[in-house]
């Protein structure tokens, strides 16, 4: 199967690899059967993607990977074509777990090497069996790490061919600064992966990234599902958004596709979550069309500093991200 060029297009990052401008997000809530994974990522590979992103935490990985596997066993696509980003959990931020989190993730995907291995999250909770250890008044148990050492433990992984490349996730300025400065840094991070659509646009943050060579990548670039349990209902739905609607109207696409493109625009990688095959398909047109600086400026002007996913549970630990401004 020969694709259109145009759905292939990559940025380069610091380290010379190139990550593909689309992603699939493979994150579903824990009601879905582990089998959807499996599905909807072959059936992202059909129609087109190439960056596929999991993390241990997800717990689909088996799936992600066989899923991976055999769409390289059909011949659709070869391992190098696909660009696959897996995260290291809060649990394993102590260095001599990094690499072992990591060749479990190779172990459950079947795979020999990630593209892209980042630290999820910048509060270490306390290792052991659980994701989310709590203790009896179901508050999370918080360990304390040196995210410096942590990095220190990624770029082991580099040098041993475990992963191509290696960033972070949802880091503030100065925790990406931290490393940044760290005496006897071999390798800065390719990227940075946070929340940012148009409610919470990350001007700030994509800035000082930019400035430093660091690709910022979007998750939660549709906004939030309604179905989240645990996120705020008083929150305005993004995708019912009346500048967003009007501006999908006029180019004759989805107020879905006008979020993914207007990232795409500013320079941001963008993930699309979905199961919906339907809405998959859907997603992959984004470079069928282009905004015009007017929509873009349009669409800048929601920024609203609305996060969905703040992750409260862990506000207390020094090292909670949303507590600076970006």
């Amino acid at each position: 199967m020969t694709m259109d060029p145009k759905y292939q297009k990559k940025v380069k990052l610091n380290d010379g690899h190139f990550i593909p401008v689309l992603g699939f997000g493979t994150f579903a809530p824990p009601e879905v059967p582990k089998s959807e994974a499996l599905e909807v990522t072959k059936f992202a590979i059909e129609v087109g993607f190439r960056h596929i992103d999991s993390a241990h935490l997800y717990q689909n990985e088996e799936q992600v990977g066989q899923a991976i596997r055999s769409k390289i066993a059909d011949g659709t696509v070869k391992r190098e074509d696909i660009f696959y980003t897996s995260k290291v959990w809060s649990t394993f931020l102590r260095p001599e777990l990094v690499r072992p989190a990591l060749e479990k993730s190779l172990k459950d995907l079947q795979l020999d090497y990630v593209d892209l291995y980042i630290i999820h999250y910048p509060v270490p909770l306390v290792p052991g069996e659980t994701l989310l250890p709590t203790d009896e008044n179901g508050k999370p148990i918080f360990d304390s790490v040196d995210l410096c050492l942590t990095w220190e433990a990624l770029e082991k992984c580099k040098d041993a061919g475990l992963t191509k490349s290696i960033g972070v996730s949802n880091f503030n300025h100065k925790q990406l600064e931290k490393i940044l400065n760290k005496p006897g840094l071999k390798y800065k991070p390719v990227c940075n992966q946070v929340e940012c659509h148009p409610y919470l646009n990350q001007s700030k943050l994509l800035e000082f990234c930019k400035s430093h060579d660091i690709v910022l990548v979007a998750y939660g670039a549709l906004g939030a599902q309604r179905t989240l349990q645990w996120m705020n209902p008083n929150f305005p739905f993004l995708l019912e958004d009346p500048v967003l609607s009007a501006i999908a109207k006029k180019h004759k696409q989805t107020p879905a596709l006008v979020a993914l493109r207007y990232q795409i625009q500013r320079g941001v990688v963008v993930l699309a979550k979905s199961y919906n095959k339907k809405r998959i398909k859907e997603n992959i047109q984004v470079f069928d069309f282009e905004l015009t600086l007017e929509d873009m400026k349009a669409i800048d002007g929601l920024n609203s500093n609305i996060r969905y996913y703040d992750f409260q549970h862990v506000v207390d630990h020094p090292e909670y991200p949303y507590s600076e401004e970006y």
